[in-house]
């Protein structure tokens, strides 16, 4: 078995998942359809885990004294997690603070991804913990996994929508490359449907803070598709590079950082704050409709 690697299926449908950033790699059907990305040239991840993070933190910000050096979404990416468990039809994997982390980000925690294939798809657990006795542990998770869009080959780009399963707010959020940005702007999304096109995202992510719905349907011109779903995860992005073959849904707890924000990074807008003991749990699922 690869200690590197971790392959697992049910019902027609096959899963790869990388150590290296307890990363989700491939999700295709027997008959060989791709709906995960392939980490082609455009985007170079297929679904990285942000932790503990979403965004970049201030600049020179601190937090219980010490400085934070995260980079753009964290740490966990780019870390090598522990298995604790590999089945045929799922795997667990475990990442901990190390001496590393804490020059990064001074604080304890732990984090588990639960890999599960169930009767009709995949399902993908967090459970974040935090293990000290006397410090309140603040951090964001959010999850980007990138589906082909072409979702079949055999259709256009055009035609390819979202449908959330609740109308969502008449407004939106953007971000820069200085964070979020503080105008509210008219939402494209109109009676539940966002029609795909890559103009949207040249202003970059389309952002849904408090999101309404917990699950959205990515289809094409003949109406079959993907259904995700989440729960525990209070915002959304939607992004993706204009002209590239993929489109990122993104459940999150926590954003970037507002435009113009300086204070401690306990402070920052969006964040979970576990007490000592306290678990955080959330999910997201994917199943072809």
């Amino acid at each position: 078995m690869s200690d590197t690697q971790h392959s697992f299926g049910k019902n027609g449908l096959t899963a790869t998942v990388s150590a290296h950033g307890a990363e989700l790699t491939s999700l295709r059907t027997t008959s060989g359809q791709d709906f995960l990305w392939n980490a082609g040239p455009a985007w170079k991840r297929h679904s990285p885990v942000l932790f503990p993070i979403v965004g970049k933190p201030p600049e020179n910000t601190t937090l219980n004294g010490q400085p934070v050096t995260l980079t753009q979404h964290g740490f966990a990416r780019d870390m090598t997690f522990r298995w604790l468990e590999r089945t045929e039809t799922g795997c667990v994997l475990e990442l901990e603070d190390t001496p590393e982390t804490w020059q990064l980000f001074p604080a304890a925690f732990r984090l588990h991804l639960i890999y599960r294939m169930e009767e009709t798809g995949l399902h993908v657990g967090y459970v974040l913990t935090n293990p000290s006795e006397d410090a309140t542990l603040h951090a964001s998770l959010g999850v980007h996994p990138a589906f082909m869009w072409l979702l079949n080959p055999e259709t256009g780009r055009e035609n390819h929508r979202l449908t959330f399963d609740m109308n969502e707010a008449d407004h939106i959020r953007r971000i820069s490359s200085d964070g979020l940005l503080p105008e509210a702007v008219p939402s494209p999304i109109h009676d539940r449907i966002l029609p795909l096109q890559d103009s949207l995202f040249e202003a970059d992510a389309i952002i849904l803070l408090d999101a309404r719905s917990k699950a959205v349907d990515f289809t094409g011109p003949d109406g079959s598709g993907l259904r995700i779903r989440w729960d525990g995860f209070k915002d959304l992005g939607i992004w993706t590079k204009p002209g590239a073959g993929f489109l990122c849904i993104e459940p999150w707890y926590g954003y970037a950082t507002p435009v113009g924000f300086t204070g401690d990074f306990s402070e920052k807008p969006g964040l979970l704050h576990l007490q000592p003991g306290e678990s955080w749990e959330a999910f997201w699922s994917v199943e072809p409709v």
